[in-house]
This record gives structure tokens, C-alpha cells and sequence, in this order.
């Protein structure tokens, strides 16, 4: 009996001590950087070591604790590391919501409980919006291209990337020139270019390296009420979104190699650089050439893109990016049509014309050096609140010889001449953002507000020589006087020249400030409305020579938004209507008449659009079609007037035009290891109100009336033949008219259907793939008053290795 007693009172204190030990525990949720429950994230305590999971609302909660400081540890495929110090008090203890603050291109990558395997889509983006918002309730369309695409597709550029999405065509490869050598497309029938990253102005001269993307986002419709008027197309804008560093340790080793000298290197290494993974490093970078089927001719960069995150605490995020790129090239082919008089040839074989020539050597070269730096902070103010501030800085040069090739001749389309000049040009831009992001309730609907700040000021200098005829070509035979042309041949033609050199100088700023609210009506009705202020000052240009300043002016513009979704099935099926603005800014004119001002307001685009977004069969299926009505004011336009019993030609701002058009976007992942993206798009535009010669003709930038595309890439998941992958693809454009007026008539570019294949194999760490670009070895042409071959069957094979 004294032996149980004694036994009792050693265990008694055990017994107290456990069951305090059971009702001491932590209960909390973790959400998603929009306020969306995240379900399979890994929470775990130290120094106890004990871990959990998310539950499908977010929660987690953890047991049988001991009282004391300690750590929880937030981890999962993908999502950035998070540790958060908490002193754990007896009884339940209830920790405040935690949210995942990275960028939602990582949040997609997350593979938990089953999720989408639909590699070729995107459920919601940071950029589009300026705010997280998931595409089934955000009222514009928009279409991302993603890593993953790119990656099936064995992508080497950024141009054949773009040919995924619907709506948009290449119309001028890029050149390098000064001002504006990128590439330039049309969307939706007006001109764009690529001149956004992570939703900052970032122009360059030369086409963005595709090694650092992490998506493409081609965002439809005018948006100037979020993004100004800058670098902004009515049609819509292109806003890269670059790789950002993970928390755990990987990388991709990639080379490619094919056709006329293709060679690229490709290098993408991630991963902690802190024990407590507090600090992240990611590195991507790229060597590329590329040659071309034609007689003369090359392309070579190295591109490197470092990036560092920082993560003091859960609440601050701070990231600093570098893009470095060196390039050097000679000038593409564009053959310039005459525009002046009526056209003897009006297709591409009319002209007598050798389109294997390249009609330049390989010392006629520019160089495009160019660097981006980018700081990011992201501080979550409160559970509401978010701050967001971004610092963009943009030097980008284009230095080197640059020429043309144009039909002037009057009396037939056989002799063409040849212009260069040596030009160097330097610009730079900085863009400055703030963002608060606001997501709250007020009488019981959600607001997700945007307040935000926008301060962009660009600089360029420029000392270019005059461009001088150096030879004129005959066409129709193999002119002897064609292999003449030179890097010498066009120094001497300009110490010939009389023609005197650009030296100045311009400058630019705009200041813009806008205000969004998504609210939520309902849990499935969102209505959006924004409205922008923006205020454009050009200081004008300094001519250094002459020490005089000529073209001063500012506009202020204003630009509204309204949108309404309605999701029929929650998450599933949408439908959305807006409107939506956009405009430009309009330089003033010297008028022939001292009594008629040269003053002008902004051009504007007004969008009506209305459509349905698909989300359908656990994100295996995505969709987004729609019908657009954009219609343009305030274009300038010649009109003959009569003053004092005099006519003068005159230039006034009373011009229209319209672009109408449906498009559609399609991903699907129907069955494992099956990947599809489908697009089509029909445009109809034409100019309603313009001078004579063109009016209610369809403008030269609308390019193709129809483009489709679709590529479809599977691989086999079980068996011997494990790894096995075959891609399919098809790009279809329909006759594209290029020279539009009644004094030339027109020019058309005819329409082609372009197959594209690829063989894959995957073992452990290794990936093999041979792709056929152009497999039925089609003559096609893209252009923009231009005619410009493209590139005939070109075959590429890769060899990768990942870790």
C-alpha cells in the first residue's frame, strides 16, 4: 500500500503536467496574397518539432504544446520560406492571419491537393489590375504565355512567343534603331510594342531575351486609366513578368542549337543564400546567335539578369533586380514600298526582287546595350492594407550603322536605293510607383481598392549622321554594284554627304494618379471602376548646335474605367462587360495660318467590350472570348480652308476610326501529360474620318483580318516510353494589306498556314527535344508599308539538364 501511494504521487505531477500539456495549443490561417485560403501549406513548430497542414479554409492547428518562445516555420513547393517568433502561453493561443506575400507567377506553381495541371495558364496575375485579382473576376481580357509554353515550344526569341495569343502579330522584326527598335505588333488593329516588365515602363531598343521570364501578360483593350499613355497601344500593352528567387535549391542548364547558326545557352540557377532563408538569390542568364538563310547577315547577345529577395519579417518583402544585355547585329531586311505613286507590283512575287539577298554585309552593324535595375518593397501595412512601391531605371543605347532599302524610283519597281547612316543614341528612363492596396468590407461588401502614384521622366541624347544614298540596285538581275556596300562604302558616302549631323537633346515627363475599386456586389457580381489623371510635359528638344530649344508643350489627359463580371458558377463560368479609355498624347503644329492654333488635346479610345471566361473541370479547362468595339477621336487629319480669299492646307483634330473584332483564348489540360493552347482572333478596322486618300480604308497597322493559333504538346506518363513527348502546332494568318491609299493602291502580303513539330524525351534530371519550325518550308512575309521575308524550315535541337 505505501508503494502505490508513493508510485501515485510521482505520476500525479506527470498527469497535470500532460494534461496541460494537451489544452495548450496554436490555432491560425494563411491566406494567399489576394485574401484567398491556401490549403496543403506545411506549418511547423520549433523547437517542439511538430508540423501540420493547411486545411482547405486555411486553418492549421497544432497540439499538445509546451508553453515558452518558439517558431513557426511556413513552407511549401514553391512558396517562399516564412518563420514568425510567437511565446506560446498555456491554453489556446491564437496566432493573427498570415498571408503569402510572394509573386503570384511563384503562388501558380504550388501543387496542392490536385491542383491545375494546365502548364499554359494562369488563374490570376498581380500586374493586370495592379492588384491581386483572379482572371474569373477581373472585367478585361487578357492571355498569358508562360515558361512553360516557352519551354515546350524549345522558344529562342521573343516574337515566336507572342504568336500563342490571340489578336497579335508581328509587324516589324526589331531593329535597334534609335527611339523605337523594338519589335513592333499589332493588337487588336493598332501598333504596340513590349515595353512594360512587372507593370513598369521599361523601353528598350532592341526585343526583350525570353531566359528571364516567368510569364508574358498580353493585357487587351486601351488602359490608360492604370497605365497612362506612354507605352501604352490602344489595342492593349505587353507586360513582362520576370523569375523571381524561390527558397529551395534548383536550376535548368539549357543548350540549344539548329539551322543557319543557331546557338543558345541558357542558364537559370535559384535558391537561399541564408540559413534561415530569410535572403533568396535567383540568376538567369543567356549567350545567343543566330544567322539567317539569306546571304549576309547575324544576331548575337549575352544576356544576365540577377535578382535578390529579402524577407526581414512576414510583413516586408524588399527585391532588387539588374537585366544586362550586350547585343550586336546587322539590320534586318525591310523593303520599303514606294508611297507616292500607284504600285507596279502588288504582291511579294510581282516584285523582282531576290529575297535571299540580304541587301547589307556583316560589318555593317549597331550594337543595343541596355540595363534595367528594379527595386521592389512590399509591406503589408495591416490585415487591409498593403504598400507597394517600385523604382524602375532604364539606360538602353543603339550605336552603329543603320540602313533602309526603299522603291522611289517613279517610272517602275526594279531600281532600289540604299540609305545608311552612323548613329549613336542614348536615352534613359526612370519610373517611380506607389501602390496601397486595400482589401476591406464596408455594409458588408468587399472593396479592393487601388490608390496609386506614377512619375516617369525620360532623357535621350542623340549625335547621328545625316542619311545619305550610297548606291542605287537594280533588282530584276544581280546588279554587280550591289556587292560594293560596306562599313567603308558608307563612311565614305557620308564624308561625301553635305548633309549636317543630329547632335540634341529631349526630355519628357509624366505624372500620373489613379484610383480602382474592385467591389464585390455580391460574392459573384464585381463591379470595377477606375478613373486616371494624367499630365504629360515635353521640355522639348535642345539642338546643342544651334543652343536653341524647340517644341515645348504639356496635356493633361483624363481616362475612365468601368467594368461588371458576373460569375454564374463561382470560379467556373464568367461573364464580363467594360469600358474602358485610353489616349495619347498629341504634339502641337506650325498651322500655315498665323489665325489657326496649332494647339491639340489628346487623342482617345473608347472600348466597349463584353464576353465570358471559362475555369472549368478543376482548372483544366480556361477560357476567354469576346467582342470589342474600340473606336478613336481626336486624330489630326489635312483639310484645304479658305482664309482671306487664300486656301491653305491646314491640319485639324476632328479624324476617327474604328477597330471591331472578336478573339478567343483557349488552354486545356484534358487528360494527364496533355497540354493545348488555341487562339483566334477577326479583327475589322478602318479609318472613318481621315484625309481622302485613305479615308474608309482599312489602316496598314491592322495587319491579318484572321490569325489562328494552336499547339498542342503530350507525354507519356507510364511504361517503357515513359518521358516520351510530342509537340503539334499551327500558326495561320490571312492576307495582310500593307500599302492601303488611293495614290498607290494597295500592296498584299498573302496569307499562309505555317506546321510546327517537336519530338521530347525526359529521364531524371536530363531533357532532350528536336524542334521543326515551319516544317512545310513555307515563303511567308510579315510587314508594315514593308515587305519582310521570314524564315523558311528551320530545324533546332535542346539538351537540358535541371536540378
Amino acid at each position: 500500500m505505501n508503494k502505490f501511494i508513493i508510485y501515485l504521487m510521482l505520476l500525479l505531477p506527470c498527469s497535470l503536467q500532460a494534461q496541460a500539456q494537451q489544452k495548450t495549443e496554436i490555432y491560425g490561417k494563411i491566406f494567399s496574397a489576394d485574401g484567398k485560403p491556401v490549403e496543403g501549406i506545411t506549418v511547423k513548430l520549433l523547437p517542439q518539432d511538430i508540423s501540420v497542414s493547411t486545411k482547405a479554409n486555411g486553418s492549421y492547428l497544432l497540439k499538445s504544446l509546451k508553453p515558452g518562445p518558439a517558431q513557426i516555420h511556413i513552407s511549401a513547393i514553391g512558396v517562399q520560406y516564412q518563420i514568425r517568433d510567437i511565446q506560446i502561453e498555456e491554453k489556446r493561443n491564437i496566432i493573427s492571419n498570415i498571408y503569402l506575400t510572394e509573386d503570384q507567377s511563384t503562388l501558380d506553381e504550388i501543387v496542392i491537393n490536385g491542383a491545375s495541371k494546365n502548364k499554359y495558364t494562369r488563374k490570376q496575375s498581380l500586374y493586370v489590375s495592379k492588384m491581386p485579382l483572379r482572371n474569373m473576376e477581373n472585367s478585361q481580357s487578357y492571355a498569358v504565355v508562360t515558361k512553360e509554353l516557352l519551354k515546350s515550344q524549345v522558344n529562342t526569341n521573343y516574337d515566336d512567343a507572342l504568336a500563342n495569343v490571340s489578336g497579335i502579330d508581328k509587324l516589324w522584326s526589331s531593329t535597334g534603331r534609335p527611339g523605337d527598335g523594338v519589335s513592333y505588333y499589332t493588337l487588336r488593329g493598332f501598333t504596340t510594342q513590349a515595353a512594360m516588365v512587372n507593370g513598369v515602363v521599361s523601353i528598350a531598343s532592341t526585343s526583350p531575351d525570353p531566359a528571364n521570364l516567368e510569364t508574358i501578360e498580353v493585357i487587351k483593350g486601351p488602359s490608360g486609366s492604370l497605365y497612362g499613355g506612354a507605352a501604352v497601344g490602344f489595342g492593349g500593352l505587353i507586360n513582362n513578368v520576370t523569375k523571381k528567387p524561390l527558397d529551395t535549391i534548383g536550376g535548368r542548364v539549357n543548350y540549344i542549337f539548329g539551322s543557319y547558326a543557331q546557338h543558345r545557352v541558357t542558364a537559370d540557377v535559384y535558391g537561399p543564400l541564408t540559413a534561415n532563408k530569410k535572403l533568396l538569390g535567383r540568376v538567369n542568364t543567356a549567350y545567343s546567335h543566330t544567322g539567317t538563310f539569306q546571304d549576309a547577315g547575324f544576331n548575337k547577345s549575352i544576356f544576365v539578369a540577377p535578382s535578390l529577395l529579402y524577407r526581414p519579417n512576414d510583413k516586408l518583402d524588399i527585391q532588387l533586380d539588374a537585366e544586362i544585355y550586350q547585343s550586336k547585329a546587322t539590320n534586318p531586311m525591310m523593303v520599303f514600298l514606294n508611297r507616292s505613286r500607284q504600285l507596279f507590283a502588288r504582291t511579294p512575287d510581282e516584285l523582282q526582287f531576290d529575297f535571299n539577298k540580304s541587301y547589307t554585309n556583316n560589318d555593317v552593324t549597331f550594337k543595343n546595350p541596355s540595363t534595367n535595375l528594379r527595386g521592389n518593397v512590399n509591406y503589408r501595412i495591416n490585415e487591409q492594407w498593403t504598400s507597394n512601391t517600385t523604382v524602375s531605371y532604364n539606360r538602353r543605347k543603339s550605336d552603329g550603322y543603320f540602313q533602309y532599302i526603299m522603291y522611289l524610283q517613279n517610272a517602275n519597281d526594279t531600281l532600289i536605293n540604299r540609305y545608311a547612316a552612323l548613329q549613336n543614341y542614348v536615352a534613359n528612363s526612370i519610373n517611380a510607383q506607389q501602390n496601397f492596396i486595400g482589401d476591406f468590407h464596408i455594409g458588408g461588401m468587399r472593396n479592393r481598392l487601388l490608390i496609386g502614384l506614377d512619375l516617369l521622366s525620360q532623357k535621350s541624347e542623340t549625335h547621328n549622321s545625316p542619311y545619305v544614298q550610297t548606291d542605287q540596285i537594280n533588282t530584276s538581275y544581280d546588279d554587280p554594284d550591289y556587292y560594293k556596300f560596306n562599313a567603308a562604302f558608307i563612311d565614305a558616302a557620308i564624308a561625301a554627304s553635305n548633309g549636317a549631323q543630329t547632335n540634341n537633346r529631349s526630355r519628357t515627363q509624366v505624372f500620373g494618379a489613379y484610383v480602382s475599386n474592385v467591389l464585390d456586389v455580391t460574392s459573384q457580381l464585381h463591379l470595377n471602376l477606375a478613373l486616371r489623371m494624367d499630365y504629360f510635359n515635353n521640355k522639348g528638344t535642345y539642338n546643342i548646335d544651334k543652343d536653341t530649344t524647340t517644341g515645348k508643350f504639356n496635356q493633361t489627359a483624363f481616362s475612365p474605367r468601368v467594368g461588371l463580371v458576373y460569375e454564374a458558377i463561382k470560379d467556373q463560368v464568367s461573364f464580363f462587360a467594360n469600358y474602358q479609355n485610353g489616349f495619347k498624347n498629341v504634339s502641337p503644329v506650325v498651322q500655315p495660318h498665323p489665325s489657326v492654333s496649332g494647339d491639340f488635346k489628346p487623342q482617345q479610345a473608347s472600348q466597349w467590350e463584353a464576353g465570358v471566361k471559362f475555369n472549368l473541370l478543376e482548372d483544366k479547362i480556361g477560357l476567354t472570348a469576346s467582342y470589342y468595339d474600340i473606336s478613336v477621336d481626336n486624330m489630326i487629319r489635312p483639310e484645304t480652308v479658305e482664309i482671306d480669299g487664300k486656301s491653305y492646307n491646314i491640319s485639324v483634330q476632328d479624324g476617327t476610326r474604328l477597330s471591331r473584332g472578336l478573339d478567343f483564348d483557349l488552354t486545356a489540360a484534358p487528360i494527364q501529360g496533355l497540354n493545348m493552347i488555341l487562339s483566334y482572333s477577326f479583327n475589322d478596322s478602318k479609318t472613318t474620318k481621315a484625309a481622302a486618300n485613305v479615308n474608309n480604308l482599312r489602316p496598314t497597322e491592322a495587319g491579318p483580318k484572321h490569325l489562328a493559333n494552336i499547339w498542342a504538346n503530350y507525354t507519356l506518363q507510364q511504361g517503357t516510353l515513359k518521358g516520351v513527348g510530342v509537340g503539334l502546332g499551327i500558326n495561320h494568318a490571312s492576307e495582310n494589306i500593307i500599302t492601303n491609299s488611293i495614290p498607290t493602291g494597295t500592296f498584299v502580303l498573302p496569307s499562309y498556314t505555317l506546321l510546327n513539330g517537336s519530338l521530347s524525351y525526359s529521364y531524371k534530371h536530363m531533357e532532350f527535344a528536336i524542334k521543326a519550325n515551319n516544317l512545310t518550308n513555307q515563303t511567308y512575309f510579315k510587314g508594315w508599308t514593308t515587305v519582310n521575308p521570314q524564315m523558311p524550315r528551320n530545324i533546332l535541337g535542346s539538351i537540358a539538364y535541371h536540378f
